[in-house]
């Protein structure tokens, strides 16, 4: 009796077991449908751009999802020659890579001096500075406008590389500030016993290390201010300033009827934001890989 009961006892564990992992593969599949089904209508808009872009006109009115006929690179010539667009893509990148840059070189050593440096007023000074991101910008559109206009910068890159750095500060010091902590003081401790100053042991030691949270934080940083269009339209005027989000106002009312340019223009000023955050994808993984451990 006991074997027969033993037997009975497996015959029906198999059974639970296999519908347990029936019901664990439905679910599988079930998960990997609804991320695909998210990933498919989060693609579909900037996919549908990219396609449209290689049609002619006609192609574009005729049959919105078509594939094009004869894919045609007359919207991107178009685009690069009948505006400025060189020109707008110098000042978007002049104003973003100079903010990252700037706002990287001076928030990282204020984010390594309060992650480093227990002194009185640091907890402080490290929270009002992250508070600093749940302060809306629309009250501060007029005061700004009125700091940039004493000091002479309006209508210049200059103007948009010092608020571009400006708003990246809550971002760069929350990045910097959390990646610092993982560092062991250990190694700190032996570059001072060789003899290492303070910028030393950050330049040498701790800035080196921090690499994937530079570029965590250099991405977000560039992507924001390459995507901006409010400060570009309220601090620049003449087109040797416009940067491309701004130009891309005008260039609906120029191309209004010409799909093909206009979509191309798009796409030509989304790339560098596309390219940037692939190049740095492996940084930005270790850098949030990093915090989750810390965490």
């Amino acid at each position: 009796m006991s074997q027969v009961g033993t037997r009975a006892n497996r015959s029906t564990g198999v059974t639970r077991n296999s519908g347990g992992g029936a019901g664990a593969v439905a679910g599988s599949v079930l998960r990997y449908a609804v991320l695909a089904f998210v990933l498919l209508i989060s693609l579909a808009p900037a996919l549908w751009v990219i396609v449209s872009s290689f049609k002619t006109n006609a192609e574009v009115l005729g049959s919105a999802l078509s594939i094009p006929a004869n894919p045609s690179l007359d919207g991107y010539a178009e685009a690069l020659t009948r505006t400025k667009f060189p020109l707008f893509f110098m000042n978007s990148a002049i104003a973003s890579v100079g903010a990252t840059v700037a706002a990287i070189g001076i928030f990282g050593m204020a984010a390594y001096a309060l992650a480093r440096y227990d002194f009185w007023g640091s907890r402080a000074i490290y929270a009002v500075l992250i508070s600093s991101v749940f302060i809306s910008l629309i009250p501060m559109l007029q005061p700004i406008t009125l700091v940039i206009r004493t000091l002479g910068l309006y209508d210049t890159r200059w103007a948009l590389i010092l608020v571009y750095m400006v708003k990246g500060l809550p971002v760069a010091i929350f990045i910097l500030h959390s990646y610092f902590k993982t560092i062991p003081k250990d190694l700190e401790e032996a570059a001072g016993i060789d003899g290492a100053n303070m910028w030393q042991t950050y330049t040498r030691i701790a800035l080196p290390l921090a690499r994937p949270a530079v570029a965590a934080a250099g991405v977000l940083i560039f992507l924001n201010s390459w995507n901006d269009f409010l400060f570009a339209l309220l601090l620049t005027q003449s087109e040797n300033t416009r940067t491309l989000a701004y130009a891309l106002r005008f260039f609906e009312n120029q191309f209004s009827y010409d799909f093909p340019t206009l979509l191309a223009a798009i796409v030509l000023t989304l790339f560098p934001s596309v390219v940037v955050y692939v190049m740095l994808q492996e940084q930005i993984q270790k850098s949030l890989i990093g915090g989750a451990i810390r965490g």
